[in-house]
């Protein structure tokens, strides 16, 4: 259901407006990493757009966002008309731009019930609602660029897997391209939604496929580990109690535990480590470490080191979260059992 609707929507969109035309889909997040863990209900949908060069500046002290301007005569001449008043590409005006292109076409589908929901602040997400009895899809949709250029140097330091999966991969990762997604900076004195963060899904698409530090871990023939079914059980938990504190945990998101499972990953390096057998000590593990990380209000982005995920302006909920953890891990886990 959501392949075709995805499909006749880029078409559409490859032919309404020439700066689109380029666009290609990509699959992004849970679904797609095989990560999953209730019902398919959520689809990440990236539509990325190659760019020739970019000039990045960063917005702000995170090293994720930045702004966006041309080299000289840039190719994609089509997109000069997304440049607000200082000569910065817009990501707000390209949403726009996209997201009205969708809303028309929405209407041309005909076998399936679709809507855009109403455009949520400084979401970097169009969102479809697919009906599909008894229940809903939601389908984001993620305006994506993808610039060939090298990653910039917020980015140095991070992606330590060196221990982990080798220096050869870390060095074919970096080389591949740089995507940025259209989304808001909070921090931003004036919100102008010209700011595009550093997007780092393909590359984690890439180290959860091929997550072994033995290269055949848990493929056909070889070894299986339990890395996956950690942060599964990791994503779970933190889903159930945001079902449970929604207000309190309202920050949170699976992204947290991914990254702190990569952290994880890279402290304990060894396909040895996590033995498929082992499953519910390396949970622990893993949780105990990002239960620390909420302590401390620390928790370092896995690729730009600098950018802190846990702000300790958040410091109230980070604590009430590592509470809740710790209720879990030293009482069997009463969320498991419901």
């Amino acid at each position: 259901l959501v392949n075709q609707v995805v499909s006749h929507l880029v078409q559409a969109i490859r032919s309404k407006d020439g700066a689109f035309s380029s666009i290609e889909r990509q699959s992004a997040g849970s679904y797609y990493e095989r990560l999953k863990i209730s019902e398919p209900n959520e689809f990440d949908i990236m539509l990325v757009m190659p760019v020739a060069r970019l000039q990045l500046e960063e917005s702000d002290d995170t090293g994720a966002y930045y702004y966006l301007t041309f080299k000289r005569n840039p190719k994609e001449k089509n997109l000069l008309k997304f440049l607000d008043e200082d000569g910065k590409l817009s990501a707000f005006k390209m949403l726009q731009a996209l997201r009205e292109i969708i809303k028309q076409e929405v209407k041309n589908i005909k076998n399936v019930d679709v809507t855009v929901t109403r455009k949520k602040a400084g979401s970097p997400a169009i969102t479809l609602q697919i009906k599909n009895p008894p229940s809903e899809i939601s389908v984001d949709i993620i305006l994506t660029l993808e610039v060939q250029q090298s990653w910039p140097a917020s980015t140095q330091d991070g992606l330590k897997i060196e221990q982990w999966l080798g220096t050869k991969v870390r060095r074919e990762l970096k080389y591949r391209s740089l995507y940025l997604v259209a989304k808001q900076n909070k921090r931003e004195k004036v919100l102008r939604g010209n700011t595009w963060r550093l997007s780092f899904s393909h590359i984690e698409k890439a180290m959860m496929n091929n997550h072994g530090n033995s290269k055949t871990c848990c493929e056909s023939d070889g070894p299986k580990c339990c890395r996956k079914g950690c942060l599964k059980l990791l994503k779970y938990l933190l889903e159930q109690l945001k079902m449970k504190y929604p207000k309190e945990l309202e920050k949170f998101c699976s992204y947290h535990v991914k990254t702190a499972v990569f952290h994880s990953c890279v402290m304990w390096p060894n396909d040895t480590d996590w033995h498929l057998g082992d499953l519910d000590h390396c949970f622990q593990k893993c949780l105990g470490y990002f239960v620390e990380c909420l302590q401390k209000s620390q928790l370092p982005h896995f690729f730009i080191p600098k950018y802190n995920l846990l702000s300790l302006e958040d410091k109230a909920s980070n604590h009430f979260l590592s509470r809740q953890l710790s209720h879990q891990l030293n009482n069997r886990f009463p969320l498991f059992q419901e």
